[in-house]
Parts: C-alpha cells; structure tokens; sequence
C-alpha cells in the first residue's frame, strides 16, 4: 500500500504540525523498515501507508517511531484479549449493530480531527464483556488510521455518550484493564488524541472520570470535556451539520453511517485477516523479555519499557 498524496490543506499541517516532509518521506520510511528487518522479535506490517502512519503519529522522530513500533506489537501480544475478536467472528458483527461507536463521515473542516461517538451504554454488561467491546472498536480503529488521512495527520476527537450506562458497566472497567487500555492508547497507538466530549453523565461518573485522569498525560487530561446534557455547548466544538440527525444534526442517521461503515469493513477484510499474523516474540528479544508486568504493572505508574 502506497502513501496515499495529502490534500493541500492536510498537507501543510503536516508540515507544521508534525515535520513531515515529502522530500524526505521515502528515506524515512526505508530506515524503519531497515531497522524492523534488524529486530529478530517484532513480526510487524511493513507497507508505506501504514508506517507512514506510525511517522505522523510520533512528529517524525525515526527513534520515537521504534519505540512505539515496538511497543504497538508488544502489547498485541501480551495484552492479547484486547484483540481478541475476529472481523469475521459472529460476535463482531453481533457488536457492531449495537451501532456503539459511529465514526462521523463529514468534517468541520479539511483539516480537522476525526470524529466519533462512542455509546458504551448500548450494550448489555449481562451478555458482553468490555474486552470484546474494545476488540471491535480496536479494529475499527486500525481502519481508520489507515484509511483516513486526517485521522493521521489532524488526530481524533471522541463525543462519549453515556446515556443508559450503568454501575454495571463501569465495573467491567477492573483497573489493570484501565491501565492496558490508556498504554495501548496512549502510548502504543499512533493515536494524535484531541479531546473526549462526555455527554449524558450517569451518577457515579465522577469516581471513573477522576480514575481515567489519572491515567492521562497533562496534555490529555486537558483535551477532557464534561457537557453532561448540555448539547449546545457540545455544538461550540462540534457543529450541528456533522452530527448525526439522532444528536440533533444533519450529517445522516446513524443507521446510514454505520452502512457505509459495514461496507468499509468488508473492503479491508484481507488487510485485516493479515493483521493477525503480527506480533512479537518474546524468546526472540534481544535482553530480557518483556512480560505484563513490565508494560501495566498493577502498582504505580506504568514502567518505561528498555529499548535497544
């Protein structure tokens, strides 16, 4: 997969925001593959579109995008029931009609973040696990990177709505899993975060709010927003004409959107099934290997993997 070319606009954020250089481009990406050639533990996808995306997401610091290379498949291994759900299994096509994460197709602007609702409070904690949710939206994900040059270049933004969530759910978040999930996202991931718009606040969200903050980066924490059921000041950030019609938009019922979202899914079948086949191997790591422990250690604050 070649690296598909920006639009003007993308393309000069790009090179503000995150140093990218065309020119400069193919000589970067020849000397991560090198270096993954050299790594006799990381089994990992070598195409230009994909670690072009690993690039963006770490300002083109070639030592940075190692570290997160590496740290990407690690946890793919070692954190394994965060992927557990296939593409093609009946639990992720059961999953994603609950229409739980609806990723907006239009923009505020050419150059703006990606947009997704996350409705964690469609689901019934009785019947699924959190870990097969996270499956689902992990895989998502992916396509998006790869798919969506402004989610590489401009990042995300997440509205998380929890209308209908419960005690219930938040308790399938154990901390060790929290813990997965922000080093996974937030470390691991080539992610650009650029805010979490919390609508509809159940009772009891202050305790887990509170537990996620603690989890982020400064900078992370200051991209969190409470609006609870104030829409209008939901609108000041994300227009009305994106939003679903069901959010009081005109960007198209979410029925419509998760349509096109099944047929995109279908379209990276392959690319997906690939996917499975990447990871590392521990025995094979130069130094010593890497274990749960090391990347989530239950007490404290994450420990800083070693790299060569």
């Amino acid at each position: 997969m070649s690296v598909r070319p920006l639009s003007a606009e993308l393309a000069e954020k790009a090179r503000v925001e995150l140093n990218e250089d065309p020119k400069r481009l193919t000589e970067d990406l020849q000397h991560i593959k090198n270096w993954l050639a050299k790594q006799p533990h990381i089994r990992a996808r070598t195409d230009d579109q994909w670690l072009t995306v690993f690039l963006r997401g770490c300002k083109f610091s070639l030592e940075r995008v190692k570290e997160k290379l590496d740290l990407y498949y690690t946890i793919h291994t070692a954190a394994p029931e965060l992927f557990r759900v296939k593409h093609t299994d009946p639990l992720f096509e059961e999953i994603f009609n609950l229409k739980l994460l609806i990723v907006l197709p239009k923009l505020p602007a050419p150059d703006s973040p990606l947009i997704s609702i996350f409705r964690p409070g469609m689901y019934d904690p009785q019947k699924y696990n959190i870990t097969d949710i996270m499956s689902v939206t992990n895989t998502m994900q992916k396509i998006m990177l790869v798919d969506n040059d402004n989610a590489s270049v401009a990042g995300f933004r997440f509205i998380m709505d929890l209308e209908g969530a419960s005690m219930a759910h938040f308790l399938q978040m154990s901390p060790t899993l929290m813990k997965k999930g922000a080093v996974y996202s937030q470390d691991a991931s080539p992610v650009r975060m650029k805010g979490f718009h919390y609508l509809n606040t159940p009772p009891g969200f202050e305790t887990f709010f509170n537990f996620i903050k603690g989890l982020l980066n400064e900078k992370n924490r200051s991209r969190l927003y409470v609006h609870n059921k104030n829409y209008e000041e939901l609108y000041k950030y994300i227009p009305k004409d994106i939003l679903p019609i069901e959010y009081g938009g005109t960007g198209g019922t979410i029925d419509e959107i998760m349509d096109s979202w099944r047929r995109k899914i279908q379209e990276y079948n392959s690319w997906l099934e690939e996917d499975r086949k990447y990871g590392v191997d521990e025995s094979k790591r130069p130094g010593k290997p890497k274990t749960a422990e090391d990347l989530f250690g239950v007490e404290g604050s994450f420990r800083q993997l070693e790299f060569d």
